[in-house]
């Protein structure tokens, strides 16, 4: 068999089938409900201060917006991921599905700005910990041999999201921007079937018995906290360069010379346009992310695809594109975000099970804290004519995410890391 083939499909159960849609779906409304936001956001946050989007103040607001999803996402990992490894994973995916498809709902009633930034932030806290809790029941439930291939599924599960939200927002274009959040109630109706079908982890229910849940501090004990730092410190670092560019490349988008002068209707079209090359060059970056980890294994693979995510933003704002040849390197991008599919089946396994939720989902959705204040950095301090400038230097932070990256453990066949090599 070459080594970028996938096992037969025969290999796999009824269980597995269900527990990868469940996860699939969850991470396919992920991908929904965290660009709805992005596609909208000048136009609305707008709207709700009676203002127009060229005011000063509507671009600093909606950074503050976004940082707070961003930082709901990292207490929704935490959280979650702690929920996941005390009452299991099918009952703590139902519990995130329902938390961000809910207030996901409830932004379309925002009247202000600030009731906007807290509907964001409480639905940010379920598809924070929906990663987490997704991650670890793929982890424990489907073989080792097919995990790269898992991942890039998943993956391209957010990709199709995010789809679906450039879908909406098309629709919308000219109309009320706070028609798209209806969308994302659809995941809600989900949970009535992963309620049902999806069992417990069997790996889950086996630690569970007769043992003691380890607490949070176990993260940073002595066989765990060398991996707990060099993994927060990869995700800190690439998840503020990535989410500085995706959400300002709206703004990047907007102020190329053959979109500037565009009416509204033309400038919201263009920034739905954007995103799909972003999402279209994702799904095939997914894809061959799982190639490469096949390969090389994950480690290399992250650290090739961060690296070469870093090269195409310097390459991508150190110098003015047109729109079409900015259409292009937005597909190359995207990509390169193939390496945060890999993160979902690389992660998990590098803690101990009773800690295997918390450990994923702390030191990943950490990195969105950082992100975060890269974000309102961004919106405060640079205007139209900088973001471009900024997002090129957002680009050299992928080059420390390499190279620590580099030092992450091999993965082992016990998914419990032993001090020995670590």
């Amino acid at each position: 068999m070459l080594a970028t083939e996938a096992p037969p499909a025969t290999t796999l159960s009824p269980h597995h089938l269900r527990s990868g849609i469940a996860a699939w779906l969850g991470w396919f409304f992920d991908g929904l409900d965290m660009h709805l936001f992005t596609l909208v956001a000048m136009a609305f946050v707008a709207e709700l201060m009676g203002t127009q989007e060229s005011d000063p103040a509507v671009a600093r607001n909606a950074s503050f917006i976004q940082a707070a999803f961003l930082i709901g996402w990292a207490i929704g990992g935490a959280f979650f991921g702690r929920i996941g490894d005390i009452v299991g994973r099918s009952r703590a995916l139902v519990l995130t599905i329902l938390t961000y498809a809910g207030f996901t709902g409830l932004s379309y009633f925002a009247q202000s700005w600030e009731q906007l930034t807290a509907c964001r932030f409480l639905s940010a806290l379920g598809i924070g910990g929906e990663w987490a809790v997704g991650a670890a029941l793929l982890a424990e439930s489907w073989p080792k041999t097919w995990r790269p291939w898992i991942a890039a599924t998943l993956q391209s599960a957010v990709n199709f999201g995010i789809l679906l939200a450039c879908f909406a927002g098309n629709l919308n274009a000219g109309h009320d921007p706070r028609n798209v959040f209806l969308v994302g109630l659809l995941p809600a109706f989900v949970t009535l079937w992963i309620r049902r079908a999806v069992p417990e982890t069997e790996e889950w229910t086996t630690a569970r018995k007769d043992r003691v849940l380890p607490g949070i501090s176990e993260l940073f004990s002595p066989a765990v906290r060398s991996t707990t730092w060099r993994v927060l410190v990869i995700c800190a670092v690439s998840l503020t360069a990535h989410w500085s560019f995706m959400f300002w490349q709206t703004k990047h988008i907007t102020s190329l010379p053959e979109i500037h002068l565009l009416p509204k209707v033309g400038k919201d079209h263009a920034i739905v346009i954007g995103l799909i090359w972003l999402s279209v060059g994702s799904l095939f970056g997914n894809y061959l992310a799982g190639a490469l980890a096949k390969l090389l294994g994950y480690r290399t693979a992250i650290a090739a695809m961060l690296a070469a995510y870093g090269i195409l933003m310097i390459i991508t704002f150190s110098t003015p594109w047109s729109w079409q040849a900015t259409k292009l390197l937005f597909a190359a991008l995207g990509a390169c975000q193939g390496a945060f599919g890999l993160f979902t089946m690389c992660l998990p396994p590098l803690f101990p099970v009773l800690l295997r939720t918390t450990g994923a989902g702390f030191c990943y959705n950490a990195g969105r804290i950082f992100a975060a204040a890269g974000t309102v950095f961004f919106g405060i301090f640079n205007t139209v004519d900088d973001v471009s400038r900024a997002l090129l230097y957002a680009g050299f932070l992928f080059i420390p995410a390499t190279l620590i990256t580099l030092l992450l453990p091999l993965e082992k066949s016990s998914p419990i890391p032993s001090p020995a090599t670590l």
